[in-house]
């Protein structure tokens, strides 16, 4: 299965599709003035140690201070193997210590990025570990002989100094030796810099920026199933160009500046797919659906046969339904870019296999995901309970905001329920003061309700309260708002 990579490029943002067989399967986003922080190295000041919490917030020049665990510490772990408790927080830090961190985590809604001060630097096809000593292999190289081969080759590469320790990725299974040199080369010098710039800088000083989206994708998402890596500006596939026969070259063949005249992602419906990725409701193709619902502790997501009727029986049409959504839901989650705890309330199956094969088609198609992906079976209430590894903002998290008519409720009050709000308000104002009038100002429904049904309701209300009521609309007033005025 051929899969493109589409890469837009504007002065303002980046955004990358990954398109396989017709069908959008990833987004991601890069605005310039809010560039993802996960991989940056910072030298932090300790703004307060929480021994409470075995926690410290650590200032990096943000404008809210990032969150340190002991268990981040590097320091404070246990590095022998054994399973003794890290040494506590307070005895390894103290107000207004200065040391190098590294972001693991975004900051995301109210909460601070979160750091660890175990530095790991990505390249290619390894991963540099300065502090740790031991060699790694990905666990997606599976074979046991491989993996000591791997091991042994870099072995045989690294200078007599080395001190540090790698992680070697997939891509470095059908790597020549120079290639993996030159990625040991680069990584050892970037490492240089941030020591250097420690040594130098000032606290809250930036020492290393992870690579932009853009050169992210040519170093992460390739692999053997990527046809083609297409640019639509012609600016920045030179420079991706020039960054690829450094550190990729074996996907220069592949690149193409795209010249087309209508728009790259129009072209291939991403468009479309990024304001169907925005709503609740995702339609499948069998006429069920899915309802997505993204929380800050939790994203649920229920599955619904909808119009569906094509079973042979009522079992078998939530069944077929089901393993359709166990494709969907993969997918979404990726397109989305939901992280965290994620519930899934299927729809009930009684029978134990049919539940076994939906779990089972779940697995599988999120065994492609590139995010760390954990899931558990059915609890006794039917729902599948799963964790997606959560560093950076959402895709609705990144385009959109709360709704300021409903401040992110997803629903507002009826314009009768307002209408009675007022009529409250009213004779509380009414009782504490003595105005020659009452002027309500409101949104263009509510004064229309009171014009027409609630009429003889606010009239009784004049007549009792022995004042004047008149009505004014406020074009610029959603149906929430209201003020009564006192003239």
């Amino acid at each position: 299965m051929n899969e493109d990579i589409l890469i837009n490029i504007t002065p303002q943002e980046t955004r990358v599709a990954l398109v396989l067989q017709g069908a959008v399967q990833e987004l991601h986003i890069e605005r310039t003035l809010t560039r993802g922080l996960a991989g940056n190295v910072y030298l932090g000041k300790v703004v307060r140690v929480l021994p409470g919490m075995q926690s410290a917030f650590i200032d990096i020049g943000l404008e809210r201070a990032a969150f340190l665990h002991v268990a981040d510490i590097w320091e404070a772990r246990s590095h022998d193997g054994s399973n003794v408790p890290p040494t506590a927080i307070e005895k390894l830090l103290f107000d207004g210590q200065v040391l190098t961190v590294q972001v693991i985590k975004d900051p995301i809604g109210t909460k601070g990025a979160r750091l660890s001060t175990q530095i790991s630097i990505a390249g290619r096809m390894l991963v540099y570990l300065p502090q740790d000593q031991h060699i790694g292999i990905s666990q997606k190289i599976e074979k046991e002989s491989e993996r000591e081969r791997l091991r042994t080759r870099l072995q045989n590469l690294l200078p007599p100094d080395e001190k540090g320790g790698y992680i070697v990725r997939t891509m470095a299974e059908e790597a020549p030796d120079d290639h993996l040199a030159a990625d040991v080369d680069y990584l050892r010098k970037t490492w240089g810099a941030i020591v250097q710039g420690a040594r130098t800088r000032p606290p809250t000083t930036l020492l290393y920026q992870d690579l932009s989206l853009a050169q992210r994708v040519l170093r992460d998402f390739v692999h053997d199933e990527t046809a083609t890596i297409q640019v639509d500006s012609r600016e920045n596939y030179l420079k991706l160009v020039e960054f690829a026969q450094v550190y990729t070259p074996s996907v220069l063949s592949r690149m193409a500046h795209y010249t087309g005249e209508r728009p790259l992602f129009d072209l291939y419906g991403v468009e479309e797919e990024i304001l169907r990725a925005l709503g609740r409701r995702v339609d499948l193709k069998s006429g069920g659906y899915l309802i997505v619902d993204q929380t800050e502790a939790m994203t649920t997501i229920d599955v619904n046969t909808g119009g569906y009727v094509g079973g042979r029986n009522f079992a078998d049409t939530i069944f077929k339904t089901n393993l359709e959504s166990a494709h969907a839901i993969a997918r979404q989650l990726r397109l989305r870019n939901l992280g965290g705890i994620i519930i899934l309330d299927f729809i009930d199956m009684e029978n134990n296999e049919h539940r076994n094969q939906v779990l089972a088609e779940l697995k599988k198609t999120l065994a492609r995901d590139r995010t760390k992906v954990s899931v558990s079976n059915f609890s006794a209430l039917g729902l599948v309970e799963m964790t997606r590894k959560r560093t950076r903002e959402s895709l609705a998290h990144i385009l959109c905001e709360p709704c300021p008519a409903c401040s992110g409720k997803g629903q507002v009050k009826t314009s009768r329920t307002i209408c009675y709000e007022i009529l409250r308000e009213l004779l509380r104002e009414a009782k504490q003061f003595n105005p020659r009038e009452f002027r309500i100002v409101a949104s263009q429904e509510v004064i229309d309700l009171f014009l027409e049904e609630e009429s003889q309701h606010l009239a009784m209300l004049g007549d009792f309260i022995g004042k004047r009521i008149s009505l004014q609309v406020e074009k610029g007033y959603h149906q929430e708002q209201y003020d009564v005025i006192l003239m």
